[in-house]
């Protein structure tokens, strides 16, 4: 049981304080190697979740867990890598559905929509620069999902279909 309130308050904390799964490699390695897991699994971990789809950050949660203490070990892990994330997101969208008649939201939400575009557009360049290719199951969410935006499909359907394209041609 000790060992599954250490495994919580690990990932608690490195989700707590780290922006990213890749960033908190370096404080999951010294908070869970030689405490929780060999500094073999680690890098076995840490490079299967670099090449596997979906979040780093859950799937080295998962295989700590799991490692450290089994299905319960994994499931504990889990939870508390997705619990600070999700806080956060519940409370900025009740701040949200208590802020949506301002007048000053609506002016912010179209500040952000322009410069949002333009990060996603730089992002494209960017990987053309680099000279990364797209794989055909890429190239075919990316298309399916211009299709949809041409034909007026609203953004949250089409940001839901890629991610069901992706489960089907990832699996």
């Amino acid at each position: 049981m000790s060992n599954l309130w250490e495994l919580f308050l690990t990932f608690l904390k490195i989700n707590l304080l780290s922006p990213s799964g890749p960033a908190s490699l370096g404080v999951l390695y010294s908070e869970t190697v030689g405490k929780l897991i060999t500094e073999d699994q680690f890098v076995e971990a840490a490079a299967f979740s670099r090449f596997l789809p979906g979040s780093d950050a859950l799937q080295l949660a998962v295989f700590v867990g799991y490692s450290a203490a089994g299905l319960p070990g994994a499931l504990v892990a889990t939870t508390a890598a997705i619990l600070p994330p999700t806080v956060i997101m519940l409370g900025v969208a009740a701040l949200l559905q208590r802020l949506r008649g301002e007048t000053w939201i609506n002016g912010f939400v179209q500040g952000i929509t322009p410069a949002l575009a333009v990060v996603m557009v730089l992002v494209a360049i960017e990987m053309v620069r680099e000279g990364r290719t797209l794989s055909w199951r890429e190239a075919l969410i990316g298309a399916a999902a211009l299709a949809a935006l041409l034909f007026k499909v609203s953004p949250v359907i089409v940001l839901i279909g890629a991610g069901i394209l992706g489960v089907l041609l990832y699996r």
